[in-house]
């Protein structure tokens, strides 16, 4: 075999291994025993963005702007090759030029050449930072799940221990305390299938929706759209609920012709939200000798939970009630 049958082998077989490098999806580097470059795959150019003449023939420590330079890394790669051992996805996130800030997982293997007795070694590194970031955002939805859940059971217990038992039959508390559970569902089911924010339309629709046989029965709005926290849409329900309950069992949803009206607007600078809720056409209004659960409820979900107050005005044409909260509890879309 002459010198250019050789040269012929030699190259021939380059680019195959050459190839075969290049078909590794994730980046790939190919270190001799001093650490420097002898091949690195397509994707390692392609993912940081850097050419082939500034990457064969250096040290790895000293490529792009020495990302790879780190006290921690060094240590490692020195004990790779003389102990034929391996680091496996072991974590680098830096500033990389070109790409940004990124989490890398690098793999380090010892490569034998029985021929001569030499090592390399290859060097694979994936990019998990999305892969990172979704964790996270699943870790935080879980935690946030995790509270919304807790905080359902304190309330559901609170509306259960608090919901009248004397003098009523099992029936009456059964309805009582699966009205207002259901509309704590409702808020809750809202904060999570809402493509858009949540907001006071969608939570007045929702709540008032088995009261509206009658299209006339209740009318609501229009207002400004303002949109709605977890905690806004859970005590607003509730409040909701307890009116539209009452007024379908005393009030003006109690009678044919009877109607409601809710309306809303947003004062001092966007700051305040402020709720009417007006009833006519029903039955003469007394104020209640006793005060019962709703109308507590109505008063410590407004009071304590929003940081707001109420007014209920026991007219002889219908109640009126007045809610106002600040806009902590509840915003203006952006």
């Amino acid at each position: 075999m002459n010198m250019e049958d050789l040269y012929r082998l030699l190259r021939t077989g380059h680019v195959q291994l050459q190839g075969i490098v290049d078909t590794v999806v994730d980046p790939l580097l190919v270190l001799d025993e001093g650490l420097s470059v002898q091949n690195a795959s397509r994707s390692f150019f392609e993912t940081f963005k850097v050419e082939r003449d500034e990457t064969i023939g250096q040290h790895i420590y000293e490529l792009g702007d020495g990302q790879w330079d780190i006290p921690e890394l060094r240590h490692l790669l020195s004990a790779v090759i003389p102990k034929s051992t391996a680091v496996i996805n072991y974590e680098v996130e830096h500033d990389f030029p070109s790409i940004g800030r990124r989490t890398m997982l690098l793999t380090a293997r010892t490569l034998h050449h029985p021929d001569n007795g030499s090592r390399s070694l290859l060097l694979s590194m994936v990019d998990a930072t999305d892969r990172y970031r979704r964790d996270a955002a699943k870790d935080m939805q879980f935690g946030e799940l995790r509270h919304r859940m807790k905080n359902l059971l304190a309330v559901a217990q609170s509306i259960a221990r608090h919901t009248t038992t004397e003098g009523r039959s099992a029936e009456e508390y059964r309805d009582d305390f699966l009205g207002r559970f259901n509309a704590l569902v409702e808020a809750q089911d809202m904060a999570f299938v809402e493509q858009d924010e949540p907001n006071l339309v969608a939570l007045l629709e929702r709540i008032l929706a088995p009261y509206t046989a009658n299209p006339d029965a209740i009318v609501i709005g229009p207002g400004v759209a303002v949109e709605l926290d977890t905690r806004a849409l859970q005590s607003l329900s509730l409040v909701l609920h307890e009116l539209a309950t009452n007024a379908a069992k005393h009030g003006a949803l109690s009678v044919s012709g009877g109607q409601v009206r809710v309306s809303w607007r947003i004062e001092e600078g966007n700051c305040r939200l402020r709720l009417g809720w007006v009833e006519s056409g029903g039955p003469p209004v007394t104020p209640p000798a006793t005060t019962g659960y709703g109308t507590e409820l109505i008063q410590s979900a407004t009071t304590y939970s929003l940081g707001g107050r109420v007014e209920q005005k026991y007219l002889v044409g219908g109640l009126e009630t007045e809610i106002v909260i600040p806009l902590g509890s509840a915003s203006l879309p952006g």
